[in-house]
Formats: C-alpha cells, structure tokens, sequence
C-alpha cells in the first residue's frame, strides 16, 4: 500500500463553526524500535510539529531487557533524558505507558513553539544486557495549540 505525505493539521468532522461545530483534530503517531544496548544508550523516536499536543507515548517490550538488576528506560526531549517519562521497566514484556507517569503530564500537554525531538534512553545496572527490544510510539495531537 502506497502512503501519501503532506502537511497539516488535519481537522475532521461535518461542522466547522458555531456553538455546535464537531471538528477536531486527527491523532498522528510516530515509532521506532529501541534495542539493549550500553547503558546510557539513545535512539530518537520521533520528531513531534511545534504547537503539537503530546497524548500518550507508550512502550511495547516485546523482548525483555535483560541486564542484571535495573533495566529502564527514560524518555525526554534530547535535552532533558525523562522529561516525559522517568525510569519505566522494560525488564518484561508489556505495554508500559509513559502518560502513567503523572508528574510528567504537565511537559506532554504543550510542546511548545518549536519541533521537539523525542528520545528514547536505555539504563541499565548490574551485568550487562544481552537481550532486549521494544517499540516506542508517539501519539500527538498536531497544531493543537494549548498554551
């Protein structure tokens, strides 16, 4: 199946204005597999469009991460490593959800006015990890300007 690319937002719905309009905005998604790796190590998920509205981020640990005590992964904005998410395990499979993370809500609301790099980053502790795999995916409202 072919895809087709252009910008948006995207509305949709019958009604665009007045007291009963019913557009709303298309929830957009972006992934990325993350694997074991050292500890400390990164992969960007997804580049989120300015003004964009982060719903939910979740983690699909499909192989679990094997190192010898802690095996986590934190996501941030490639500045700051948990701005959206701290420490979630990945040392089994499951789908973790970094909205789950409450004290980090306030920092998906709103990306604000520019492109925010989403990143993924595995930690680990003890003996190394020799397995380990997961999928994160990115969920957000685009040019849906909270602030």
């Amino acid at each position: 199946m072919a895809t087709t690319t252009f910008s948006g937002p995207i509305k949709a719905g019958t009604i665009r204005e007045g007291a009963s309009a019913n557009t709303g905005f298309t929830l957009m998604a972006q992934s990325a597999n993350i694997v074991f790796g050292a500890d400390g190590t990164t992969t960007t998920v997804a580049t989120v469009p300015a003004n964009s509205q982060i719903f939910q981020i979740s983690v699909d640990v499909t192989t679990p991460f094997d190192a010898g005590t802690t095996n986590t992964v934190d996501l941030g904005d490639g500045t700051t490593a948990n701005k959206y998410a701290d420490a979630l395990d990945v040392s089994s499979a499951a789908r973790v959800l970094a909205t789950s993370d409450v004290s980090q809500i306030p920092n998906l609301i709103d990306i604000g006015t520019s492109d925010v790099t989403v990143v993924a980053t595995y930690n680990q502790t003890g003996t190394a990890a020799a397995a380990g795999a997961a999928t994160v995916t990115v969920l957000y409202l685009q040019n849906n300007n909270l602030s």
